[in-house]
């Protein structure tokens, strides 16, 4: 569709129009990333201190949890395009509340006051990391690429070192995560920016849509990396 009124609009008012497409656009992603973020976090606290891990957890419930979360994911963001806006939102807080299940055990392997410790230093640099994604007028695109060729190495490392339990390729494993999603948060935050600039025109639905994929996005890279931090950080009990 020819957006007509851009073509005579002047250009402070493009920039204008711009920039407020892309704060709305953000508003929308990290208000719904704190909400699942925050769900997430009640979630595991709760299913640590009330035991329900034992029940949960114990024998194939992991396992379960993992994949309807891999499943929630893939779903999510290869039908975004086509199912209601309520129905993604749905989809994104059964993920954070299940990812909550799984998360509960950083609770029972680690100190609560390190835990505590880890998520502010890891709010911090995520902050950081996005603001600098956000504003930066250098193209990201490379370092996306790379973190994410690096990822499934990362992850294919991490398969083998379950067998093999080596300390020293755990603490390697972790330094490497950090630097991964570090990466990987500045690429997502300007693509988030990128998507909601080059759009056209974007009505409510695409906005809300554009949001909540962002919102998953960044909970993704801020979840691993806090974990991979905490692994870096902290010893196990």
């Amino acid at each position: 569709m020819v957006d007509y009124e851009s073509q005579f609009e002047s250009p402070a008012y493009a920039v204008q129009r711009e920039q407020t497409k892309v704060a709305t656009v953000f508003k929308y992603v990290y208000g719904w990333m704190f909400v699942g973020l925050a769900l997430s976090g009640v979630v595991a606290w709760f299913t640590a201190a009330s035991g329900l891990w034992q029940k949960v957890l114990m024998g194939p419930g992991m396992m379960a949890c993992v994949i309807a979360e891999l499943a929630l994911v893939i779903i999510l963001s290869s039908t975004i395009k086509k199912i209601p806006v309520a129905l993604a939102y749905v989809m994104f807080i059964a993920y954070s509340a299940v990812s909550g299940l799984t998360l509960s055990v950083v609770f029972l392997a680690y100190d609560l006051v390190l835990v505590q410790r880890v998520f502010f230093i890891t709010a911090g640099m995520f902050g950081g990391l996005a603001l600098w994604g956000t504003f930066t007028k250098e193209d990201l695109s490379t370092i996306g690429s790379i973190c994410g060729m690096a990822l499934w190495g990362l992850i294919i490392a991490g398969i083998v070192n379950l067998f093999a339990h080596s300390s020293s390729l755990d603490w390697i494993l972790s330094l490497a995560g950090v630097a991964v999603f570090t990466g990987l948060t500045m690429y997502d935050a300007q693509k988030i920016k990128h998507a909601a600039s080059t759009q056209s025109t974007m009505d409510s639905a695409t906005i809300h849509k554009v949001g909540i994929m962002g919102a998953l996005t960044l909970y993704l890279d801020f979840v691993n990396l806090f974990l991979h931090l905490l692994r870096l950080m902290g010893r196990r009990r």
